[in-house]
């Protein structure tokens, strides 16, 4: 059980104390890995709210962290408020369809789908899937095309040039191009998506694909020369050698593109949906902006905070793959 918990870090401080191992210096590593940024957050909260205090705007005092916490119970409710009036909605339709069913059995009944307001949770769902499949296709076209220019200087040198004159282009830039291009191409009756959500997935992926792409080629083409010469003795074919070589030797860079590329779609995506006004947290805070009420301020806030936090998560959540993936478990990785 011991040994499982010293796998946590941060929890291998109390499981020594508990061991008895040098309670004293325990007790400062856990001051210093906990108490240090409690007392930070503390700060901060503390010159958050006495600076909210005195910034007056047209919409009233900015909302400090009491005001915040107070719209984010408001909103939780709204959420679970609209949850039980879908319920509610399906519910009525179950029971009319059943007396409509005593009646005659062989009438045709049909569920209308619950059409309500998204709410805040609602918002951030639909960011998260966006932002996930956007990732997801620039990572399928930046990986294995990283990989080839990285072993290919000919390749590389031809691509460049695109590469450079790509990556600066700004996600406004893009998203009209675009949302044209989607509108005049993607038509049809019966759309397996909506071409609100393919033009943001696109966007995404556009500005997010670089640092993968170009990681990737560094990392392939920093391999060491040792490795490519047991390549080379056991005669491995090109597939062989990009399989048991090339991606296990540039999985540190690889990843340090892929953190950094889900790092740029997550604040992509939310300047497209506010600009584009596409569902989502983008479009929730342009929502609370043009509402203008008392609350917008603090509702605001409380999805500036949520767009951090779920950043920090994405972020994490990628080290910790990259963790579990990475052949040298001795690299600390942060």
């Amino acid at each position: 059980m011991s040994a499982i918990l010293l796998k946590m870090s941060w929890l291998e401080p109390f499981v020594k104390i508990a061991q008895g191992e040098r309670p004293g210096d325990q007790l400062m590593v856990i001051l210093r890995s906990i108490g240090v940024p409690l007392i930070g957050l503390v700060i901060f909260l503390f010159i958050w709210q006495v600076g909210a205090k005195n910034i007056n705007t047209s919409l009233g005092t900015f909302p400090g962290p009491a005001a915040v916490y107070e719209q984010t119970v408001n909103l939780f409710a709204e959420h679970n408020s609209e949850r039980d009036k879908e319920k509610a909605f399906y519910e009525r339709q179950e029971v009319r369809n059943e007396k409509k069913l005593a009646k005659n059995p062989d009438a045709e009944v049909k569920i209308r789908p619950y059409t309500g307001a998204p709410t805040f949770i609602d918002q951030i769902w639909t960011s998260l899937g966006t932002v996930m499949t956007g990732f997801l296709v620039a990572s399928l076209v930046a990986i294995p095309l990283g990989i080839m220019i990285g072993l290919n200087s000919t390749l590389y040198t031809a691509i460049n040039p695109l590469i450079q004159l790509f990556k600066p282009v700004s996600p406004l830039a893009w998203l009209p191009l675009v949302t044209m291009v989607v509108s005049a191409v993607y038509v049809t009756d019966d759309p397996m998506f909506a071409k609100s959500f393919v033009t943001s997935v696109i966007t995404v992926s556009l500005c997010s694909i670089w640092p993968t792409l170009l990681n990737t080629a560094v990392g392939v083409s920093s391999i060491s020369k040792d490795l490519q010469n047991v390549s080379q003795v056991l005669r491995l074919n090109w597939i062989t050698h990009v399989i048991k070589i090339v991606i296990p030797s540039a999985i540190p860079s690889i990843f340090t593109g892929l953190r950094l590329s889900l790092g740029i779609a997550w604040m992509v995506l939310i300047a497209a949906e506010m600009l584009a006004q596409n569902p989502g947290l983008g479009k929730f805070v342009w929502d609370e902006f043009q509402n203008g009420s008392s609350q917008s301020l603090g509702r605001i806030m409380v999805a500036v905070i949520a767009i951090g936090f779920i950043g920090f998560l994405l972020d994490r959540l990628m080290l910790m793959i990259q963790r579990k993936v990475s052949w040298d478990k001795s690299v600390a990785l942060r």
